[in-house]
């Protein structure tokens, strides 16, 4: 029975000493992992913040060029028909939406639903000049509709969005 007394009076010691030499251990690497961590998000937001900056400025882009009067300037030919310039001008909205779709990765929700929503009120503007006009109208016609139905009803379908993304801009970065 001493045996055992004697046995256990090394045991102990020797365990509470192994104990303590694994919580120290398991906190060293705990803190290393943590370390490498921080280390490895700052490399990443580092070389995210550039990317993010990136599509910002897309979406800004694409807001400016799809705007009715910065989209009809660019676009008008006295040679079309009002449904023809109708086809161009959404064809137009929706490829450069379509071109930038993948920007709403690095954009809040918020944002990126305000940018789609201004792209469908474009498109709702212009679909509703054109059907206020005969079948004769040309694309003159369709574009005074156009800025006409904007200045009866005080539309301007980018500048909410343009400003909350800018603000979005200043604000995280």
């Amino acid at each position: 029975m001493e045996i055992v007394v004697e046995f256990a009076k090394l045991l102990v010691p020797a365990g509470l000493v192994l104990y303590a030499m694994f919580l120290t251990v398991k906190s060293f690497i705990n803190k290393e992992r943590e370390e490498k961590l921080i280390a490895l998000k700052e490399k990443h937001a580092e070389n995210l913040v550039p990317i993010r900056l990136q599509a910002y400025e897309r979406i800004v882009l694409l807001l400016e060029r799809v705007a009715p009067n910065n989209l009809i300037v660019r676009l008008r030919d006295s040679q079309y028909s009002a449904r023809e310039f109708q086809e161009l001008l959404n064809k137009e909205i929706r490829e450069e939406f379509n071109h930038n779709l993948s920007q709403q990765v690095y954009m809040s929700d918020e944002s990126w639903n305000l940018v789609k929503n201004a792209i469908e009120e474009i498109i709702a503007l212009i679909n509703n000049a054109a059907t206020q006009l005969s079948d004769e109208a040309s694309s003159l016609d369709l574009s005074k509709g156009i800025f006409n139905i904007m200045m009866e009803q005080g539309i301007d379908p980018v500048s909410h969005p343009l400003k909350f993304v800018k603000e979005e801009v200043r604000s995280t970065f």
